[in-house]
């Protein structure tokens, strides 16, 4: 009697070996181009960083099926993964932190951290956290209203998930039944409160229901999973079935941000049990042990990556920098009189600065 051929789980959903090593390069170098700014940071060089490590399995996989330059995407401050899966490269995500004139995000305007590009379909986030919730539910609702084939898809932590932004922007799309996704990634602390003492229940999924929608929770540190999650709540989405809140149960191997010590709050053994689940050796050990991965092709992609990310850090050094002339450009929508000349400072009654 023969044997069924057993297909690997991306088989199964779409996938091809090519898509899932594309998957690792890009959890890779978003790995890389984190660590690389924390260096930069402690040089003195970047001012803040929030770090995105232990979050780049869930942001990369559910980020994989949207379109680029179709689809829509509201960040938030860890969304390294997510937005260079999206379209942004590492040289642009590098330069939004050093504040340089030409960065994409924002022209050197805003805080590191504050992703965006209208090239990439990215909404520039803002500071107080949730408000890009209601940014992508605003865009899927002008989708909707045109009749466009769009979809939005919005990221955001389970601390944020408390905000009332976030219960009005999840419920005015179960209402309409808007093309958006939800993807909360739960790393089990709202900067220094544990989940227990921040989410009734434990659960932010379980609120889709209250709301009309599904709610799905998947392992954060795998891959596969959280693509095929994403996957259906995508074309949920563009059959006109509205919304989806996927809460992916992520590892946050860093402290909050260069401004947090996390051994003030958590234990060191917690901490460094946490490296079982990172999920990037996680999904390598996943495709050795399906025969994608070998140590010659982990070793060439490594490399690549490693010669990626000193090449976009060298050029974003050398961009320039921002000038007091353009200190109002993309800021007013009329420019300011006299504001296109740089004025030095002069003494105030004959005396010194």
């Amino acid at each position: 009697m023969a044997q069924t051929e057993i297909r690997p789980r991306h088989a199964e959903l779409g996938l091809v070996d090519e898509d899932v090593l594309a998957m690792y390069r890009a959890m890779l170098l978003a790995r890389a181009v984190d660590e690389r700014m924390w260096l930069m940071q402690r040089a003195g060089k970047i001012a803040f960083i929030i770090s995105g490590q232990g979050h780049e399995g869930a942001q990369v996989a559910i980020t994989w099926p949207m379109r680029k330059g179709v689809d829509w995407m509201a960040p938030f401050y860890r969304s390294i993964a997510s937005t260079m899966t999206f379209g942004m490269s590492a040289e642009d995500i590098i330069t939004a932190h050093l504040a340089k004139a030409d960065d994409v995000s924002s022209g050197g305007r805003q805080m590191p951290g504050h992703y965006g590009g209208a090239p990439y379909n990215i909404v520039s986030l803002s500071s107080p956290v949730g408000t890009q919730v209601l940014h992508a539910v605003g865009i899927a609702m002008g989708a909707w209203v045109r009749g466009d084939d769009v979809v939005a898809m919005t990221s955001f932590g389970e601390g944020t998930s408390n905000q009332g932004e976030i219960h009005e922007a999840m419920n005015f799309a179960g209402v309409h039944r808007l093309p958006v996704i939800f993807a909360c990634e739960n790393n089990g602390y709202a900067i220094s409160v544990p989940l227990d003492r921040q989410v009734g229940g434990g659960s932010v999924a379980a609120r889709a229901a209250g709301y009309g929608m599904p709610g799905v929770t998947v392992d954060g540190s795998d891959p596969i999973a959280c693509y095929a999650a994403a996957k259906e709540a995508h074309e949920r989405a563009r059959r006109g079935d509205g919304p989806t809140l996927i809460e992916a149960r992520v590892v946050r191997l860093t402290s909050h941000s260069s401004d947090d010590d996390q051994r003030r709050y958590r234990d060191p053994a917690e901490v460094e049990a946490l490296k079982a689940r990172d999920p990037i050796p996680a999904f390598a050990t996943e495709l050795r042990q399906i025969g994608v991965l070998d140590d010659v092709t982990d070793e060439r992609l490594r490399a690549e990556v490693k010669a990626e990310v000193n090449a976009a850090s060298a050029r974003a050094e050398a961009r320039p920098e921002p000038t007091t002339s353009d200190a109002h450009e993309r800021v007013y929508a009329n420019p300011i009189a006299g504001s296109g000349t740089p004025t030095p400072l002069e003494p105030v009654d004959g005396g010194s600065h």
